[in-house]
């Protein structure tokens, strides 16, 4: 194709450089079952959809690829299937998808999750409201130093701010601080004892209460490392730990049955399940039905084990929660999960705000979480702030220590939750389009039928048509406190209100929005809302 207005390239691994090479170091994605989504888009200046491919193998390594060529300026695309080992094949099929429409690019790459959803082999999992709410999380506030007392205090004050879960993350089933996973396995929880109560006690606050595990890990130094002795596909060198081999039934039963027994002996509402991405073939992996393996593909045996976990938990549980992080985050592994995280980017606003972008764009109704936000407690508020406004189109995730943050901290944390909780059905369920991917969406947009809530997070101009919503909210996601406005349409009246950001209303008046450009004071970190009068 010419390369007449392509701008860029989109893929879930793009991440910060969505620039097109050229065809001697093209740009590409490589995608396997937990690794990224095979799809492309190909966007314009205008972030119109110049084309987009995508394929229907969800499972097995596909490389989708596009390059410019400097002799005659043609974009030259390319999928790769089997350029890894596989095991023999009689007969393949695979679909491919071609959408060259002039609209949107996010709307070519929703209609792409879409489609992927559409397979029976690719159908989604349930995703219950509670997975559609703020979380509370262990991680970055206390890492491996977790304790049921101090948690508790952490869940008390997080439900009173519209929290309705808690994760707690690594840490929970060794004594041992020392970063690594060699006393994975076992999973008994050593460091918090007391576990059934301390669920319990979440339970009474009205929380859900989800639990870590790193899926494909037996520690050197567990007792189950010589039970799975001779089952493993690699050892994890300076991690201490082996990764499991899901192609002997007895490796899938004992992960299924780690988990179906948790929730029995502790009622756990959910499970934050890692490293998914370890399941995978490497040049030494034999593709063979040899020693007791009763698959030859890694990918196909990873297939069976997440599905018959996923099913024999919801036998348990029909609302259990299943968290998976970026790369993890493909077409197939909806089937299994129902919240994708943002993978880790601790104090990088920013990147928080481009890698949930980047899963929003995907996901379709599987529910996509931040990762969880910390800052520094010294930071003014308004600094602290731009943590939770990078997100607001995902569901956010804290992990700070809500007892030790600044009152003002507290103050903001409390109102921008409400607001999102007030405004969910716009930024959470509305259609969302975060402008110029090529400059990492300064400008994220998320529209109802009645509502449109955009943020800016630079000095960009702000573009409103009149006559499509009654309510507007600019959300000022920067430390300069000049909006300005491009208004096209017909002339019409609305009132405003700015907020800083701790909900304090700093100015209320009466506008009329007539085409050409309006110049609003909005506090840094704030807001300001426009409603219509009729």
């Amino acid at each position: 194709m010419a390369s007449s207005n392509v701008a860029g390239f989109w893929s879930s691994g793009a991440f910060n450089d969505k620039t097109i090479g050229p065809d001697w170091g093209p740009s590409s994605v490589k995608s396997m079952l937990a690794k990224q989504a095979p799809v492309v888009t190909l966007f314009g200046h205008d972030d119109t959809n110049r084309l987009t491919y995508a394929v229907s193998e969800a499972l097995n390594t596909v490389v989708l690829s596009a390059g410019i060529k400097e002799e005659d300026g043609f974009v030259y695309n390319k999928i790769n299937f089997f350029s890894e080992k596989h095991r023999p094949l009689k007969n393949y099929q695979v679909k491919i998808r071609f959408d060259a429409r002039q609209h949107q690019y996010s709307t070519a790459l929703r209609e792409v999750a879409d489609w992927w959803a559409s397979f029976n082999f690719l159908n989604p999992v349930f995703v219950p409201e509670v997975a559609r709410t703020p979380v509370y999380s262990s991680w970055y506030s206390y890492h491996q130093n977790v304790s049921m007392k101090e948690l508790l205090a952490e869940c008390r004050l997080a439900k009173k701010m519209g929290f309705e879960s808690i994760i707690v993350d690594d840490g929970w089933q060794t004594l041992d601080s020392n970063r690594g996973y060699a006393y994975t396995g076992d999973w008994k929880p050593e460091r918090i004892p007391e576990m059934k109560e301390f669920v319990k006690a979440v339970h009474d606050l009205g929380m859900k209460f989800i639990l870590w595990y790193g899926v494909p890990f037996v520690g050197e130094k567990s007792e189950a490392f010589d039970k799975m002795k001779g089952k493993y596909l690699r050892y994890w060198n300076g991690q201490g730990t082996y990764v499991l081999d899901p192609r002997y039934p007895e490796v899938r039963k004992f992960i299924i049955d780690t988990y179906v027994n948790a929730i029995h002996d502790w009622d756990l509402d959910g499970f934050k399940l890692d490293f998914i991405g370890r399941f995978t073939a490497d040049d030494n992996t034999e593709f063979t039905l040899e020693n007791g393996r009763d698959f030859a593909s890694v990918n196909e045996a990873t297939d069976v084990l997440m599905t018959n976990l996923i099913k024999s938990l919801q036998e348990v549980k029909p609302d259990i929660m299943i968290e998976f992080r970026q790369p993890y985050v493909g077409p197939a592994m909806r089937k299994y999960g129902n919240m994708f995280r943002a993978t880790d980017c601790p104090n990088l606003s920013s990147v928080n705000r481009i890698r949930t972008s980047d899963l929003r764009l995907l996901s379709g109704t599987t529910a996509v979480h931040s990762d969880m936000l910390m800052w520094h407690y010294d930071e003014p508020v308004e600094v602290a702030a731009l943590q939770m406004l990078n997100v607001m189109y995902s569901v956010p995730q804290i992990s700070v220590r809500l007892e030790d943050i600044p009152e003002d901290h507290f103050k903001m944390i409390k109102f921008y939750t409400n607001y999102w909780l007030q405004n969910r059905d716009v930024l959470l369920d509305g259609d969302f389009h975060p402008s110029s991917p090529l400059t990492n969406y300064p400008i994220l947009e998320g529209t109802s039928t009645q509502k449109k809530i955009i943020t800016v997070f630079n000095d960009n101009l702000v573009n409103f048509q009149t006559g499509r919503h009654k309510e507007l909210d600019i959300i000022n996601a920067k430390t300069s406190t000049q909006v300005v406005m491009v208004v096209t349409g017909k002339t019409e009246k609305f009132k405003y209100a700015t907020k800083d950001c701790l909900g304090n209303e700093t100015e209320k008046w009466v506008v009329e929005l007539s085409e050409g450009t309006h110049t609003f004071k909005v506090p840094k970190s704030g807001l300001i809302s426009f409603t219509k009068i009729d």
